[in-house]
């Protein structure tokens, strides 16, 4: 095609203004299919929730443009490749064929796809924010066909709606961030291993964190309060301290070592008669996440890990059918068989335990001291009225504290005054 138009006429600086116009208008859609079209939905809300205020500005803007991104990614295209193919019209009227060929293909890719997408790879979100409105425009302009497009690309691809990151991306993406790994983040360390704790927290169990039952300090009920068995638990230094019946696998409680600070040793007051409070039971297999909730209702901070036992318990034959349902235990409170139960005097439960008296004016001040002594003896052994719990289809195979759930959290082993440390000389 032959040159229709020469230089200095008013056709040629138009068709100059418009291919000026079409090559920035092409790369200005380049360069939004780049920015934009890499800003998830869920980088954008981060930012508009926890950004700078700046960014929190530019976000807002966003969102709503990007919120269907198949049809903004329809819309981009499609106009860019409008401004492409007039590109080569407007350049045949001045130049010939072959030349106009030349100068759209080195437009195009210079300024058309290479700067653009250079610059919106790296300041996206301004340049995204500032042109918003008029991709709106553009989204409606284009709606006719970009919209069944971007309908069939759902179809087939799903909306991809939502990039989140899996556990183990999370974690590794949390260790980049962290000063250590020299790529200018700005977690410490410790903050780093919090992170990571918490995302592992829920896919270990109790098993992975309880302390071996053969390795766990108990008492008997039976036992008496001596000075030997006081200055035991005081070397131990444990606030809480299980209690077992017959054999150490059969926890049945714990008792508070705050609450022996009124007991006399001279006075070998038993086990069984001061404060027995419940200890919870949980699975092996149970997440660290539930038994952290578990605790967090403050019924106990120590609970026994138990396992259930698929071998059927094996009993002697007897002619007396109520002898092999009854598998619960009493402890005798003075000593006595409990055979004659009915003739003994029981010592009164309440005279060992450490509760404030209820006449006392100053334990009524605040409403959480009310309600927790609505509620004060719900968590209490009651060893002298109801059988005590046994393990029947299962065993003891650990404790679990509050302390071990956090040190698997914090991923470091926490030590306190009682705790014996080796120097290293």
């Amino acid at each position: 095609m032959a040159v229709e138009y020469e230089c200095c006429q008013t056709e040629f600086f138009i068709h100059i203004l418009v291919i000026v116009l079409l090559v920035v208008f092409a790369g200005m859609m380049s360069g939004l299919t780049l920015g934009l079209m890499s800003l998830s939905l869920v980088d954008l809300e981060v930012l508009a929730k926890s950004g700078t205020p700046k960014d929190k500005k530019y976000a807002a803007k966003i969102l709503p443009v990007v919120k269907n991104q198949h049809l903004l990614l329809c819309t981009l295209l499609i106009c860019n490749a409008a401004a492409m193919e007039a590109l080569p019209i407007f350049l045949d009227g001045l130049i010939t064929a072959w030349g106009a060929i030349l100068i759209s293909v080195t437009l195009i890719l210079l300024f058309g796809e290479i700067i653009p997408q250079s610059v919106c790879s790296r300041y996206g979100l301004a340049i995204g924010a500032t042109v918003a409105p008029m991709v709106r425009i553009l989204v409606w302009i284009c709606f006719p066909v970009a919209y069944p497009i971007s309908k069939l690309l759902d179809l087939l691809l799903g909306d991809g709606h939502r990039a989140l990151f899996r556990r183990a991306e999370l974690k590794t993406l949390v260790n980049l961030h962290g000063n250590e790994a020299g790529k200018g983040g700005e977690l410490t360390h410790d903050e780093t291993t919090i992170i990571a704790g918490a995302l592992e927290l829920s896919e270990k169990t109790a098993s992975d964190a309880m302390t071996p039952i053969s390795e766990t300090f108990a008492i008997d009920i039976n036992a008496k309060l001596d000075r030997f068995l006081m200055n035991l638990i005081l070397e131990k230094g444990h606030s809480r301290v299980p209690v077992y019946y017959e054999q150490p696998t059969n926890i049945i409680g714990l008792i508070l070592a705050k609450n022996l600070l009124t007991i006399h040793p001279e006075d070998e007051v038993p086990v069984k008669s001061v404060t027995i409070r419940r200890i919870p039971r949980v699975p092996e297999t149970m997440p660290l996440y539930d038994i952290l909730n578990e605790f967090q209702k403050g019924h106990s901070h120590m609970a026994v890990v138990v396992r259930h036992c698929n071998k059927a318990t094996q009993q002697p034959a007897s002619t007396d059918p109520v002898d092999n349902t009854v598998k619960d235990v009493r402890v005798d409170i003075d000593g006595e068989k409990p055979k004659e139960k009915s003739v003994k005097t029981k010592r009164p439960l309440k005279k060992w335990k450490s509760f404030p008296n209820n006449g006392n004016d100053s334990f009524k001040g605040t409403p959480r001291s009310k309600k927790w002594t609505k509620n004060m003896y719900a968590d209490i052994l009651q060893i002298d009225e109801n059988p005590l719990p046994t393990l029947h289809e299962e065993e003891a195979v650990g404790i679990i504290t509050m302390e071990d759930v956090i040190e698997e959290l914090l991923q470091e082993e926490i030590f306190d005054e009682t705790d014996h440390h080796i120097e290293d000389s």
